[in-house]
């Protein structure tokens, strides 16, 4: 079966006709009876009333097509930066990844750290230039800006015949013909006008001297000068292509559903198939250890998706062998074994069941406990596979909107995150909030909507409390008396403390009592109101680190003294010492490593200074961009996704590590110290 199979992933940067690529190879294979997504026609992938809400793929979909006798399984996936984690998913159950372009725009940010991340993998890769129509730009100039970014191995396997409004059909220049669709949806195939010949051939060269490289027997035939019959060069393509010798190069208009004909000949013709990679290659640079002569089954999981309808789904890249329904596998993580009860093909929204699936295909799974990445196999001796995702770096905090819905809310919040590994929820035990780490803004976003939607529970997000400390800096002494009388047995406890800095050797009590001023039954009591004390803080209402308390001397009555009496006079006694004490604020800092190309560097460098934050270091990694390091106060970069982003046009990455905490400048701390005595004051 995998000689029959292949599979392709759509991507690039978002808004730049992917989907319609898709809908066109869809509607042109007779899979779907229209073009979807055009003037006014819903799309077949895009089906998310989250997608139609906002105009772009928020998830990956499907689309399997049949093309001269061959399964297309194609994919769909998103590129809008908050949702490309999709996109690494699809790229490890692929064999080649399509690179869509805007034939004005060419290779944005998005559409070059996913060429990268397909490099990683070992994929075949081509280009699929979209809007040729909509372009005044001369293609030369767009083929240029390609190579340039991407290296000499692109060269175009079609050319467009005019651009703009001038464009009229496509060369293909293998065959050295003309196509263009005709009225009746069918390619009109015809000679190439004559003012295109010497254009095509250049092309068609460019293209020998690349693929004559996959064999040396045809490589000294083409030095030797001797010219290369079109069954000679089609035989090369296919290598070329797998060998990563050669990346080609399609021109078109997906809307008008131009240039995909040739698209998907060739994907028939030359791509590679499953049977090209005997062993699944990971982003670690090691490959997933499955012989593809063992025809028991192996299947992975590259993909879980929470449907609204279909439940809870997994899309499954058969490896090795033939799945059934009922066949039951072991996943190689938790080794425990999974039924796959009914197997589907999906083509955006809509199941179609199937009886089997072998070697190669793609199909979709329901009720399965695997999470993405695991590896399902009869031995269950096959591992996880080692996936590389975005940095999920945008952190915010959630509170529901209604008391009494919180569990609701974090039971939804789990469920999301375990489907996608770029979302993750944690309970931060300093702060108390509920934190949402994504990759961006509009991932956080479409969550709320679903929340409500599908939980019905509305929710809210918050700023991030910072993690601030206090602690001392000298020693100081403090009293604190409690006296108090209510008619009968009364309250009395005095305590006399000392308090000093303990550099890195957290909180420690001694007791240094002496001639039973205060008995020794009474002095655990103190101990736990001075942590008490520190728990809540007493500058800013943050917790108190690194004080030594020493109990000295004190006071009692036999009658009215008791364990909450003590505990409340240690904590006046504390709070005393603490303002003759000289106590100060100290703010976590964060670590972080900041990589751009190097026309962003003087920028981020800059808007570090700017944030209270200093540059460590930097260097230049080999895709030429620059690497800064940085320490900066984490309150000052805690939105730093957001600002990365904007100060790089998308085109940033980085890595934070919070370490260490430093003493804050002296108008924050009093800032804060204000603020906490604000709230104090109002009762919260």
């Amino acid at each position: 079966m995998a000689e029959k199979v292949k599979n392709v992933v759509l991507v690039g940067q978002g808004g730049v006709g992917k989907t319609m690529v898709a809908e066109a190879m869809l509607h042109l294979s007779g899979a779907t009876n229209r073009l979807g997504g055009h003037s006014g026609t819903k799309p077949t992938l895009d089906y998310d009333p989250e997608e139609e809400k906002r105009s772009f793929s928020i998830k990956l979909s499907t689309a399997p097509v049949t093309w001269n006798g061959c399964r297309l399984n194609v994919i769909d996936a998103p590129c809008y930066p908050d949702f490309v984690g999709d996109a690494y998913s699809a790229l490890a159950a692929c064999e080649t990844a399509i690179f869509v372009t805007d034939a004005a725009a060419g290779p944005q940010s998005t559409t070059i750290r996913l060429w990268y991340a397909a490099e990683e993998l070992s994929l075949a890769r081509a280009v699929f230039v979209n809007r040729i129509d909509r372009s005044e730009v001369p293609y030369e100039d767009t083929l240029a800006e390609l190579t340039e970014r991407f290296g000499s191995r692109l060269a175009p396997v079609t050319l467009p015949m005019g651009t703009g409004a001038a464009f009229d059909g496509i060369i293909d220049v293998i065959r050295m013909q003309g196509r263009r669709l005709g009225a009746d949806g069918k390619a009109e195939v015809f000679d190439l006008p004559e003012e295109y010949t010497e254009q095509a051939q250049e092309a068609r060269d460019a293209i020998v001297d690349l693929v004559v490289e996959a064999d040396d027997d045809l490589m000294m035939k083409y030095l030797e000068g001797e010219t290369l019959t079109t069954e000679e060069i089609e035989g090369l393509l296919g290598k070329a292509i797998a060998e990563r010798i050669f990346v080609p190069v399609f021109a078109g208009v997906a809307v008008r559903e131009e240039g995909i004909v040739s698209l998907l000949d060739d994907i028939v013709a030359y791509f590679p198939g499953p049977d090209t990679y005997g062993k699944v290659p990971l982003v670690n640079g090691e490959q997933l250890d499955v012989d593809p002569d063992d025809d028991r089954p192996v299947a992975f999981v590259f993909k879980i998706l929470n449907d609204p309808q279909q439940g809870r789904i997994a899309f499954i890249k058969v490896l090795t062998g033939t799945i059934t329904s009922g066949t039951e596998l072991t996943n190689g993580r938790t080794r425990k074994s999974e039924r796959l009860n009914h197997l589907y093909r999906a083509m955006g929204r809509d199941f179609t069941e199937v009886k089997g699936a072998e070697a190669g295909d793609i199909i979709v799974v329901p009720k399965l406990e695997a999470q993405t990445g695991d590896t399902l196999s009869a031995t269950g001796k096959v591992e996880a596979a080692a996936f590389r995702f975005p940095n999920s770096l945008y952190r915010i905090a959630i509170e529901a909107d209604q008391r009494g819905t919180e569990d609701k809310l974090y039971t939804f919040l789990e469920k999301m995150a375990d489907a996608d590994p770029t979302l993750k929820i944690e309970r931060d035990e300093d702060t108390g909030q509920t934190v949402i780490s994504a990759i961006g803004e509009a991932q956080v976003s479409v969550l709320l909507d679903r929340l409500e939607s599908r939980a019905n529970v509305s929710a809210h997000t918050v700023p991030l409390r910072i993690p601030y400390r206090e602690t001392i800096r000298r020693t100081a002494t403090g009293h604190g008396r409690h006296k108090k009388q209510t008619g009968g047995a009364g309250q009395f406890a005095d305590v006399r403390m000392r308090i000093e800095p303990n550099p890195g050797g957290g909180y420690e009590f001694l007791d240094e009592v002496v001639g039973g001023t205060v008995p020794r039954g009474f002095i655990p009591a103190v101990d736990k109101g001075a942590q008490e004390t520190m728990r809540e803080g007493v500058l800013a209402g943050y917790p108190m680190i690194d004080v030594k308390v020493a109990l000295y001397d004190g006071q009692y009555h036999p009658v009215d003294s008791n364990e909450m009496a003590f505990r409340t006079a240690a904590r006046l006694g504390f709070q005393d010492a603490v303002s003759q004490a000289e106590a100060v604020l100290l703010e976590p800092m964060a670590k972080l490593v900041i990589t751009v190309p190097e026309s962003y560097a003087g920028s981020v460098m800059g808007d570090i200074s700017a944030s209270r934050g200093r540059v460590e270091g930097m260097d230049t990694t080999d895709k030429g961009e620059v690497r800064v390091q940085a320490t900066a106060p984490y309150a000052e970069v805690v939105d730093y996704a957001t600002r990365l982003r904007s100060l790089s046009r998308g085109t940033g990455e980085y890595t934070i590590e919070v370490e260490g905490y430093e003493q804050v400048p002296h108008d924050v701390q009093e800032k804060l110290a204000k603020e906490y005595q604000e709230r104090r004051a109002q009762g919260k």
